[in-house]
């Protein structure tokens, strides 16, 4: 018995060993089918992948065909023939290109004509000092307008109506004071049109709601009055310059500070950006203007051998200065000296006091105290040449032209935005909105000329 007993015991050993095996078995089984699986599903997700790829190239080619398809169809409309003109369409293709590119250069100036009479400019008035500053939104549908009484308006460029005014203080309410305690000296609104920003004497930068001018931040870094101010197109990019010489950039998506950039030597008087993370600033006295490239951390010096007093962007490639001199000079990257000096552009004696440029085009525009604003056309990028004169008594503070040249809209003091050194009693604040009469030809039709 005791050895069919352990007989037995073997026999239960062998058959758990067996069932051991089985288990082994079929752990071993199901993964290899797990393997099998995963490999199945790594072949569909790649065959899925590259199914992507083809849709997403063929999204394009769907997606070109359509714009192709509407350019072809609006051609149609403007010749009411049925046949489509392949050179407008590729003509229209390029500009687009270039100008994602921000190197689209349109004739715009040829077709502005002469003269502009007194039924072109309308007035609005709601400051009770001098305008010193302002910012008209993308769309050109809004201004708005900072002076020497602390406050900023809000108004409708196609009716002239005030809409919303922001109250300044007394300059003993600074930092309680939900707005200027002192001279608004700088302006600037976002792309988007959802952000205003406003700089001025008592060194503090707010920033606004747009839509309904509700303070949202207030940032309080620079050491001087904050005499200009600039978003980088197409982002909440804010830079801001102050006469205590030094750039700050802001972050407005985190309303945060982000960096200062050091190295002019005198009071910043003027500031412009584009596209780029590329900013142009006129040093005032120190004689020089910077062009600031931030993601490399350098900066290039154009000596000008005068006080700058604004600056603006042309192009990616050139940018105008104002001095107080009274020369206006177009400037080339490449160069360190100005391409064009134009010599006492507003008469002998008379400073540059605002220059504006419409971008990517070759129309600018500069103002000074002699009574009129002058419009220029930039040849070539390499010459200034006079083009339309416009009658507007006082200082004229700053300047804008509209994004399809309608119309220019200035800031008119009876005082220089940054002093008091002179003042013209016979000349009334307020902001004029010109209309610019333009011919019969488009600037298609001046593009093939220069080519």
């Amino acid at each position: 018995q005791g050895g069919k007993a352990a007989q037995g015991g073997k026999a239960g050993e062998g058959s758990k060993r067996g069932a051991k095996r089985l288990v082994r078995d079929e752990h071993l089984d199901s993964d290899d089918s797990d393997l099998e699986q995963t490999n199945g599903r790594r072949h569909e997700s790649e065959d899925e992948e590259s199914e992507e790829e083809e849709t997403a190239a063929e999204k394009r080619l769907r997606l070109a065909k359509h714009l192709i398809a509407q350019l072809e169809d609006e051609e149609r409309e403007k010749g009411e023939a049925a046949s489509v003109d392949v050179d407008a369409i590729s003509h229209r293709l390029r500009n687009d290109l270039l100008d994602a590119k921000g190197q689209l250069k349109v004739a715009v100036a040829q077709s502005i004509v002469g003269p502009i009479d007194e039924e072109c400019v309308r007035s609005m008035r709601g400051h009770k000092l001098p305008l010193t500053c302002l910012a008209l939104t993308a769309d050109d549908r809004f201004v708005f307008t900072g002076s020497k009484d602390c406050a900023i308006i809000k108004w409708n460029c196609h009716d002239g109506k005030k809409l919303i005014e922001i109250e300044g203080g007394l300059k003993s309410a600074k930092g309680t004071h939900p707005g200027h305690t002192d001279h608004v000296l700088c302006l600037a609104v976002s792309s988007d049109g959802e952000f205003l920003a406003s700089g001025g004497r008592d060194e503090t930068v707010f920033i606004w709601n747009a839509n309904t001018c509700t303070m949202l931040k207030r940032f309080s870094g620079h050491r001087g009055a904050v005499s200009g101010l600039v978003f980088r197109r197409n982002s909440h990019q804010l830079f801001s310059a102050a006469h205590d010489k030094i750039v700050k950039v802001w972050n407005l998506d985190q309303m945060a500070y982000v960096e200062t950039l050091f190295g002019h030597q005198d009071q910043i008087t003027g500031i412009d950006c584009l596209d780029r993370e590329r900013v142009i600033t006129g040093g005032g006295r120190d004689s020089s203007v910077r062009l600031w490239k931030i993601p490399e951390e350098s900066q290039l010096i154009f000596p000008a051998n005068g006080c700058i007093d604004c600056v603006a962007f042309v192009s990616t490639t050139n940018f105008i200065s104002g001095s107080e001199d009274g020369s206006v000079k177009l400037w080339d990257f490449l160069k360190k000296k100005p391409c064009c000096t134009i010599k006492a552009a507003h008469g002998a004696g008379n400073w540059i006091t605002a220059v504006t440029a419409l971008r990517n085009s070759d129309l600018a525009a500069s103002g000074s105290n002699d009574g009129f604003v002058r419009l220029w056309r930039v040849v070539d990028c390499r010459k200034l040449e006079a083009h339309v004169t416009i009658a507007l008594n006082g200082f004229v503070n700053a300047l804008r032209i509209s994004s399809d040249a309608a119309f220019l809209v200035a800031a008119i003091g009876q005082e220089h935005r940054l002093g008091r050194w002179e003042r013209l009693k016979n000349c009334k604040n307020g902001t004029r909105i010109v209309s610019l009469r333009h011919s019969k030809q488009t600037a298609a039709d001046a593009d093939q000329e220069d080519e």
